[in-house]
């Protein structure tokens, strides 16, 4: 072994084993594997299980590895074994030599031993998915979570900013009824508002942990009051809730919640990437597309077309919203391969899951930051809105259907407004009509003409 490197021979072999991608384990993933090494020592010296000198260099060593100080030991492929038992491993061998070096031993002289001491009461079958738990866990409570609330929040500003403002609605991107550009700003909040409360539920299955069950699920070589004993003290340490699953061998068999949380991802990805497409379209222009809102100028859009500005933040999102549901694909898959007690696709799952986490919350935060809260409505909107065909409906009550469709039709073929062709054709005066056809009252809740006739 190199003189420098912290981690044993098992890792090394690991490393000639899996030269496959380049992609690493997450610094949020290798947080929480330090942290569970931690509070596994605290517990097992507790318990009388690991000898104290020993179990406080544990502590400081695994210490290290939760705040980054050994990131550049954890030297695995994400592609290796299905179980992640080379990271459980590489993580046993770095905890254990900083350890050895705290106490003044030599390296690899296994005074302190990375499976007899590091871990003791436990197996790669249950610190590997307790570890995507707490990870996922934490990153939704530290990142995830508070760039959908700036999103949240910049929306709703918006919707208030953009109240007054009447637009044509469209429907099967075509016209509809008019609609005000605040509600359509409301509506995307609610959504932001409905994921935050999404992922809440997300959290609460991330909480449950398989720690304890060892190699099957049983909990054999582990002390029967380890695992609840270490949930309580990662709990204490992260500062959410970690409790031990009552049933040890779902969760090690397969990782349904974490499927059940790329998911919840991927229902606000999709709904993130329509955001972001609506307002791309609103923007499109500035006098051949839509026009109705004016994006903030980040960079220039074009290097052969001078003064082009194009909708860029908008399109960053939308990729990172394609590159989320491509990663849920792969953890549904991955959860397939639950084969009779454990799970063999959990590297690839933890870091797809993270990867999304870390993403959607870049993502959000940035658009909020950099698009949602420079836009600004223009005179395009609300200039259309006389030249609604879909103002008929609102005679559809007065006149019935039929012929309020007469009237669309002739508006459209003749190019007139609907105002103009209800006047001559029915037997309303100008003071009705205005009433009628009054477009902020269209965007109410409400039977505003007379029964059908």
């Amino acid at each position: 072994m190199p003189a420098e490197v912290y981690y044993g021979a098992s890792t090394a072999r690991a490393v000639r084993n899996f030269p496959i991608s380049g992609l690493r384990f997450p610094r949020p993933f290798l947080r929480a594997m330090g942290l569970i090494k931690r509070a596994a020592a605290e517990v097992n010296m507790d318990l009388g299980l690991l000898d104290h000198r020993l179990g406080g260099a544990i502590v400081q060593a695994a210490t290290e590895v939760t705040d980054g100080r050994w990131d550049d030991q954890f030297v695995l492929d994400i592609f290796q074994t299905g179980s992640g038992t080379s990271t459980n491993t590489n993580a046993n061998e770095v905890i254990a030599n900083r350890a050895i070096e705290l106490l003044g031993g030599a390296r690899g002289s296994k005074l302190v031993h990375p499976n007899d001491h590091v871990n003791l009461c436990q197996s790669s079958n249950d610190v590997i998915p307790t570890a995507i738990h707490l990870a996922a866990l934490t990153e939704f409570a530290h990142t995830l979570q508070p760039a959908l609330q700036v999103l949240q929040q910049a929306l709703a500003q918006k919707a208030k900013a953009f109240h007054a403002i009447v637009k044509t609605g469209r429907t099967h991107l075509m016209d509809a009824t008019p609609v005000r550009l605040g509600q359509e700003f409301a509506g995307y909040a609610g959504q932001v508002e409905r994921a935050i409360h999404r992922l809440g539920y997300a959290q609460q299955d991330l909480s449950e942990v398989p720690l304890g069950g060892t190699a099957v699920g049983t909990g054999i070589n582990a002390h029967p009051e380890f695992a609840r004993r270490t949930c309580a003290r990662l709990s204490e340490l992260v500062g959410l809730e970690i409790r031990e699953t009552n049933n040890h061998f779902q969760a090690q068999a397969a990782l349904d919640a974490v499927v059940f949380t790329s998911g919840t991802l991927r229902t606000y990805a999709t709904g993130l990437m329509k955001m972001a497409n609506d307002i791309r379209w609103m923007g499109s222009g500035p006098r051949a597309g839509l026009g109705e809102l004016q994006l903030p100028t980040v960079q220039p859009g074009s290097s052969i077309m001078p003064g082009k500005v194009n909708p860029v933040i908008a399109e960053s999102v939308i990729q990172v919203c394609a590159q989320v549901q491509g990663n849920d694909q792969v953890v549904a898959l991955g959860n397939q391969w639950g084969n009779f007690e454990l799970n063999t696709m959990m590297p690839v799952m933890a870091h797809n899951l993270l990867q999304s986490i870390a993403l959607l919350a870049s993502a959000s935060k940035n658009f909020a930051e950099q698009c949602i809260v420079g836009l600004t409505a223009t005179e395009a909107g609300p200039n259309l809105v006389e030249r609604g065909l879909m103002l008929a409906t609102a005679l559809a009550p007065v006149v019935g259907y039929d012929k309020a469709a007469e009237i669309a039709k002739t508006a459209a073929a003749t190019g007139r407004t609907i105002r103009d062709v209800a006047r001559e054709q029915l037997a309303l005066s100008d003071a009705q009509l205005d009433e009628l056809l009054d477009p902020t009252k269209m965007t109410t809740p409400g039977l505003h003409g007379a029964g059908g006739g």
